[in-house]
């Protein structure tokens, strides 16, 4: 792949958002998790030479040294950026508290909820700055296999990265010189407090779903299709129940 001209074509597109845009557009808000997705896409903004607003947003987080190290990087590297580290854990823990009383404690429920606390926290801070949720997710993860949590992480009002596959951003990432431990680091949704990787709650790498998606005669297709399609209800359009005119009228 052409890192430089793939950077260069994102960076423009990123501009020409904004720049044309019907409405006021003053900033890109980044959620920051310390992955190689949000890495990338917060560093892209940052070129952009536009105001940016890299958030870390810690929700009983197992660890977040390198979200910290990444946004560090980025205002030292860049004048238009800010970092704001925003803790959620209580309000969650008030939350989690309040759905138990009536017995709504779905462990996976409740890890979904982090990520749309997130994702109401992004559109606050986009609210009080004119800006606009950028999001992170990639083609695998978007429209492979559906890894995302609908209206959380998968709520955002563009998406610069969702044409590229893992193994695509990972070389993007390392043209642009994003942390070496940021690349290296087992890809995570940062969601469960016992720090599960993707490929565990997945059951496969994203070089197996990579493959899978390009190849059908792969030993991991068979997988990639039970993943995609329990998870198809998120990357299909929200079914609506059109009324005719007739039943209308009748």
């Amino acid at each position: 792949m052409n890192n430089k001209a793939v950077v260069l074509h994102i960076l423009n597109w990123l501009k020409a958002y904004m720049d044309n845009s019907k409405r006021e557009i003053s900033a890109f808000i980044v959620g920051v998790s310390g992955g190689i997705d949000s890495a990338l896409v917060s560093k892209l903004c940052a070129l952009t030479g536009k105001k940016t607003i890299v958030t870390t947003l810690p929700i009983k987080s197992v660890d977040i040294s390198l979200s910290l190290l990444h946004c560090k990087q980025l205002v030292e590297d860049h004048s238009n950026v800010t970092h704001f580290e925003i803790d959620l854990s209580n309000v969650y823990d008030n939350l989690k508290d309040s759905f138990a009383n009536f017995g709504f404690s779905s462990d996976l429920g409740l890890a979904n909820t982090k990520a749309r606390m997130r994702m109401l926290a992004l559109y606050q801070i986009a609210a009080s700055s004119t800006g606009i949720v950028v999001g992170t997710g990639n083609k695998v993860e978007d429209f492979g296999v559906g890894f995302y949590t609908k209206y959380g992480d998968g709520g955002v009002d563009i998406s610069p990265i969702a044409d590229l596959t893992k193994s695509e951003v990972r070389s993007l990432a390392a043209h642009l010189e994003i942390h070496e431990d940021i690349i290296k680091a087992p890809p995570t949704d940062g969601l469960w407090e016992d720090g599960r990787s993707d490929e565990q709650q997945l059951g496969l790498s994203y070089e197996e779903i990579e493959e899978a998606m390009l190849n059908p005669d792969s030993e991991h297709y068979q997988k990639y299709i039970e993943i995609r399609e329990d998870n198809l209800h998120k990357m299909n359009p929200i079914p609506v129940c059109f009324i005719d005119e007739k039943i209308k009228t009748s």
